[in-house]
Order: C-alpha cells, then sequence, then structure tokens
C-alpha cells in the first residue's frame, strides 16, 4: 500500500506536470529561491558538536537567461501553444516585460516561476489557497505575475513577516521582513479563525477589573442615541436618554446563558437577568453601568497581516537544522490552520529541509513535498523520523534505487552533486566540503562518526567516485586517512573496482577497535551495486554518532490546533 505522504526528488516543474492530478491539492506553500543573486550553504556539525568549516551549497540563487529560460518563455509567448486564460494573460504579461526590461536575471527568474505557478494553478482545488513567500528583491514583479495567473479578484492579502531583528542598512531602511502573497483559487475558499494568545500587556491593559469570577473589561451596555420605546426608558434609576444613549444589550451573552428564550424578553428584564447574573458593573453614582466581559484564556485575537511574534530561528534554536532560508515551524503551523482542514493535503515544492511538511503532519494534514536538489532527501527523512519517531509514513519517489537509476542519475544537469549526496546517504554519512566542479575529483565527501573507547571520537572518511576508478584514487585515499588520523576509509564507486584496488585496499591494513575488540579494514571498497543489491554496508564499530542535526520530538496535535 502506498503512503499518502510523499517526498519527490526532482524539478518541481516536470513532477507537477507528469504526477499531480487536476484540483488535487487543497493548499499550496512554496517558499522559491528569492533571485538574491547568492548561494546558500546548509551548515552542518562537526564530531565535538560545533558548528563545521565544512558547508555545502545547498542551492544556487543566482538566475540567468540560458536554454531553460528561453524555452520557457518560447513555451509561453508561443500563440501555437495558447488556448486558456492563464497561459494567454501570463504570455502578455511576461512579452512586455522581457521587452522592457530585457533578457536578464530578473526576467529569467520570472519566466521560470510563471510556468511552475501555472502549473501549481492546475493542482490546487477550487476552494484551495497559494501562499508564496518572497522578499523586496522580486515581490512586486510576482504580485503581477499572480494576478495573471490567478486573478487579482482572488488577491486576499500581503503578508509581512518580521524576519530578522533590526540592523542598519547602507543607506536605507533597514531590510528586515519577508512577503507573504496570499491567493486563492476562487471566492470559495476555505478558511479557519486562528487565535493568537493575548499578551500579558493586553492583558493588564484592557482586563484592569476583576472579582470572585477572575479578570473582566467593561463593555457598553447602551448604544449611541435616543430611543422612544423601552431601550430608551430608566431602568434602576439610570435614565440613558440624559446622555444621549439608549440600552443596547449583549444579545449573544443573554443567549448563551439563557437560551434562545431570552431574544423575547423585555429590555428591562434582559438587564434584570443580567444583574442578578453578577454580569453589571456599576460604576460610582451618576454613570451608566457597563457590562462585565471576563477574560477567557481560550480565546485570543485573530491574526493579522503584520507578523511580529514570530521569531526567526536563532543560531540556539533546537529546531533550527543548519539549512539555508529555514523557516519557523509556527510560521508554517498559523499558515495550515487558517488555510486547511485536518486530512486536506499541503504542497510544498520547493521544500528545503521539510518546514511545511513537519507542521503540515504535525495538524493532521497530508502532504507533498518537493526537491530538486538531493542533499534535501535525507535531511528531511531525519528531521521527520526524529520529529514524529514511527508515527509518520511516506513514501520517497525517484531516488534511483538500482545501477542503472544511478548511472541515470550522473548524467543530470547537477548531478554529480546529487549523485555524491545520494551515495554518501546510502551508508549514513554526512555530506563534507563543497559541491565539486566537473573534472574535479578529489577531496572527501563525506565523514562518519562513531565512539571509542573512554568517549574517544574517532571518523570515517568517505570518497565518492561516479566515474572512471584506478588503484592511485585508492592510494590517495589511504593518504588522507593516514594524514587526517582517520580510523577507516571508504571508497564509493559506480564502477567496479580493480584487482590493483583491492590489492591496495588489503596493503592499507587494519584498525584496531579497542572498545569492540576487533579489527576491521582500514580502507573498504564498496560498489553501488553492492550496497543497493546486496545491501552491503561498511564494515563499522557501532555508537554511531547522528547524521544529521536532530530536530526536536513533535508536541501533542491538540497543542498546536487550535481553531475556532
Amino acid at each position: 500500500m502506498m503512503a499518502d505522504n510523499k517526498l519527490y526528488y526532482g524539478d518541481n516543474l516536470a513532477i507537477l506536470h507528469e504526477d499531480i492530478p487536476d484540483e488535487s491539492v487543497d493548499l499550496i506553500y512554496l517558499d522559491p529561491p528569492f533571485n538574491s543573486n547568492r548561494n546558500y550553504n546548509i551548515i552542518f556539525k562537526d564530531e565535538s558538536g560545533q558548528s563545521s568549516d565544512a558547508q555545502i551549497v545547498a542551492f544556487e540563487d543566482t538566475w540567468h537567461w540560458g536554454p531553460s529560460a528561453e524555452s520557457a518563455y518560447g513555451y509561453l509567448t508561443n500563440t501555437v501553444q495558447h488556448g486558456g486564460r492563464v497561459v494567454d494573460n501570463v504570455s502578455t504579461l511576461l512579452d512586455s516585460l522581457v521587452s522592457g526590461l530585457g533578457k536578464n536575471q530578473m526576467t529569467a527568474y520570472l519566466v521560470e516561476m510563471s510556468v511552475r505557478l501555472i502549473e501549481l494553478h492546475r493542482v490546487l482545488k477550487p476552494t484551495g489557497s497559494l501562499y508564496l513567500h518572497c522578499d523586496p528583491s522580486a515581490s512586486h514583479y510576482l504580485k503581477i505575475l499572480m494576478d495573471a495567473i490567478l486573478g487579482p479578484e482572488n488577491f486576499r492579502n500581503e503578508i509581512v513577516w518580521k524576519r530578522t531583528s533590526a540592523h542598519s542598512g547602507s543607506k536605507r531602511w533597514g531590510p528586515v521582513h519577508d512577503t507573504i502573497l496570499f491567493y486563492t483559487k476562487t471566492n470559495r475558499f476555505v478558511w479557519n479563525t486562528v487565535l493568537l494568545d493575548y499578551s500579558e500587556e493586553y492583558i493588564q491593559r484592557f482586563y484592569r477589573y476583576s472579582d470572585e469570577k477572575g479578570r473582566f473589561r467593561v463593555g457598553d451596555l447602551t448604544g449611541a442615541g435616543t430611543r422612544s420605546g423601552e431601550s430608551g426608558q430608566p431602568w434602576r434609576g439610570v435614565n440613558p436618554a440624559a446622555v444621549g444613549r439608549h440600552w443596547a444589550t449583549p444579545n449573544k451573552a443573554l443567549a448563551a446563558l439563557f437560551g434562545q428564550a431570552a431574544a423575547g424578553w423585555t429590555v428591562q428584564r434582559k438587564l434584570d437577568a443580567l444583574d442578578e447574573a453578577g454580569l453589571i458593573y456599576w460604576p460610582a453614582r451618576g454613570r451608566v453601568p457597563g457590562f462585565k466581559r471576563y477574560y477567557d484564556d481560550t480565546a485570543g485575537v485573530p491574526i493579522i497581516d503584520v507578523v511580529t511574534d514570530i521569531n526567526p530561528l536563532s543560531a540556539q534554536s533546537a529546531e533550527r537544522l543548519g539549512y539555508p532560508t529555514q523557516k519557523p515551524e509556527a510560521l508554517l503551523e498559523r499558515i495550515i490552520q487558517a488555510s486547511s482542514n485536518a486530512g486536506e493535503t499541503v504542497l510544498d515544492p520547493f521544500c528545503g529541509c521539510g518546514t511545511a511538511l513537519v507542521a503540515a503532519q504535525k495538524l493532521g494534514r497530508q502532504w507533498i513535498g518537493i526537491d530538486i536538489a538531493y542533499l534535501a532527501i535525507p535531511v528531511i527523512r531525519t528531521r521527520l523520523r526524529d520529529t514524529f519517531e514511527d508515527d509518520v509514513d511516506f513514501e520517497i519517489i525517484n531516488r534511483p534505487t538500482e545501477v542503472a537509476g544511478a548511472r541515470q542519475l550522473v548524467t543530470t544537469p547537477k548531478g554529480r552533486a546529487d549523485f555524491q549526496w545520494w551515495a554518501i546517504d546510502l551508508i549514513g554519512a554526512t555530506p563534507v566540503g563543497g559541491v565539486k566542479k566537473m573534472g574535479e575529483d578529489r577531496g572527501i565527501d563525506g565523514k562518519i562518526t562513531f565512539t571509542e573507547a573512554n568517549g574517544r571520537l574517532q571518523t570515517v572518511l568517505v570518497s565518492v567516485k561516479s566515474g572512471h576508478v584506478s588503484p592511485s584514487m585508492v592510494r590517495d585515499l589511504r593518504g588522507t586517512v593516514e594524514r587526517e588520523q582517520a580510523a577507516i576509509g571508504v571508497f564509493l564507486a559506480l564502477e567496479e573496482p580493480t584487482a590493483g584496488m583491492h590489492q591496495e585496499a588489503v596493503q592499507a591494513g587494519r584498525y584496531r577497535s579497542e572498545l569492540w575488540n576487533r579489527d576491521y579494514p582500514h580502507i573498504q571498497i564498496i560498489t553501488i551495486r553492492e550496497l543497493l543489491d546486496e545491501g552491503k554496508q561498511p564494515d563499522l564499530p557501532a555508537f554511531r554518532l547522528p547524521t544529521y542535526q536532530q530536530a526536536p520530538r513533535a508536541k501533542p496535535t491538540a497543542e498546536m490546533d487550535r481553531l475556532v
């Protein structure tokens, strides 16, 4: 039986087009690259738990007008392809933008986003919502693009999230916020009122009074203007007309206290009932009484479009995984609570380290995540397992499971890096170092750390080769292991090793574990075929440290989902 939750590795454009049916998704959240013209690194911890100098480029937020943008632009602006309102609108808009701005980084970004947003519009249900997280570098262009695709009448909010603390800008106001554009597909969309806790300052300011029932504030029992009917008559010596007002009783509160029959009572009887219930506040003589509204710790203030109560993740946050541009779970929980119901499907086509997926799982939603960097897949998988233990079921799709798929992976545009990350994930190693350039074939690609006697930490160095292999590569690994004073070296190869390579590995000798009182091969050669077809793994001591930074265990869902 296939899992309802799915995690896809690959280009979201192809996956959306081929694998996600029309009108099958209830809520879409996307946090795409912002066209910030920079690279983003994922930081791993070293053996001591400190931040490591070894960082991986998780993604490049640098866009160029090349074959991909040219192809997408041609598809969108070629009249042969037209036939729908959405494509026609986007075609006209992009044609104007490219004509006015030229073929550059910004227009390349907008073209690439356009074809994906069109697919997202297709898979969104008529009752669904879409939240696009961006920043000022492209938010104004994305807004008009979203208007063309979803319609300006379906724009609901521009949400401002204060993503960082105040800092100075260079001859400008300090940039501290992100923008989230909230659209719906139609005017028949899901909306749940989400309440935020009142601040202590708010409680102290507005609930200034107290009695044996608790804290309360005083609400009006009168409305503006005089009346000639019963609502304008004096009650218990108080004439509201004397101050230009009339009695206006809180009918919702009366119905909650006394049932629907209270709606037929006279104004005088309603006031008497409230007073007998101890809900009338009598001020000093000469002033009109008020209605006691008691503080309810289950109530709160509805969410607003300026979010300042959700802080960015600090370096010390237990939630922080070291992944670039990681957003707080609380922000995604708020969005998912407001715009979806339990059991519905949430899609994140740029899922990164999986924050939207974790938030959806916490709140009882189904989810679909897509990311083009293979590095995201083990990070998300580990995060879900750490957070929910065995209480989450999901399927990873497009991950190579046979040698032919591994060879195909190498041929993709970012295949060498993705093959490297995929291979070291097969043995549970932590990736290290930057992404290699084509033709560069040196250095260590992964590490495994284990505990020895007296708590000493030892390191296993992993080298991954996707092309031709030779005995000299095994000698290089042995030299690196000895230079770094590592315990063991593991050589992962797509191609079959030669007899000379095996001989070099044997000549490297063995590592003696004091804790386990046994020997392990100092240099170990394992092929991708052996990993996939035979389930072979490196021969290593146990007590291995976690591969990725561990996410905190999830709190019970009931504490998270406060819908009214």
